[in-house]
C-alpha cells in the first residue's frame, strides 16, 4: 500500500482478519518504522500510524493493477489544521504557481509521431 502526501509509521501486521480486542497489544509504539509503502500480507492486515497534518485530498492505494479494479483505494480528506503550515494556500495562487491544463507549464502530450518529443507543443519550436 502507497499513501499520497505522507510517510507513516507501521505500527503492526499479521495474519487473518484484524481483532480490534486482541491485535492492538501487539503493537511497537515505541519505535515503529517509517515507510512510504508497506506489502501487506497475503490474507492479512497492516495498521498504520500518521498525523494528519497536510491539507489536502490524498490517495491511499495497493499497486497491484488487479487490486485497483477490486476497489483496493480510498481517499483521505484532511482539512486545514490549526497552525499556518497546516493550512491550504490561500487563493488568489501566487502567479508562479503551475497551473493544471491549457498552460504553458502542462502541455499536452503528443503521441504516434517518432520525431516528436513527448510533452513537446504543436506550437512550440
Amino acid at each position: 500500500m502507497h499513501l499520497h502526501g505522507y510517510s507513516f509509521y507501521v505500527v503492526g501486521s499479521g495474519l487473518g482478519n484484524y481483532d480490534r480486542v486482541r491485535d492492538p497489544a501487539s503493537y511497537n509504539l515505541v519505535d515503529p518504522p517509517l515507510m512510504e509503502n508497506i506489502a501487506v500480507p497475503r490474507n492479512g492486515w497492516t495498521a498504520i500510524r500518521f498525523k494528519a497534518n497536510n491539507p489536502g485530498v490524498w490517495y491511499m492505494h495497493c499497486h497491484f493493477e488487479r487490486h485497483l479494479s477490486w476497489g483496493m483505494a480510498m481517499v483521505f480528506i484532511v482539512k486545514d489544521g490549526k497552525l499556518p503550515h497546516e493550512k491550504m494556500l490561500p487563493l488568489p495562487l501566487p502567479p508562479d504557481m503551475p497551473r493544471c491544463g491549457g498552460e504553458a507549464s502542462s502541455p499536452p502530450l503528443v503521441f504516434g509521431d517518432p520525431h516528436t518529443t513527448l510533452g513537446k507543443r504543436e506550437d512550440a519550436e
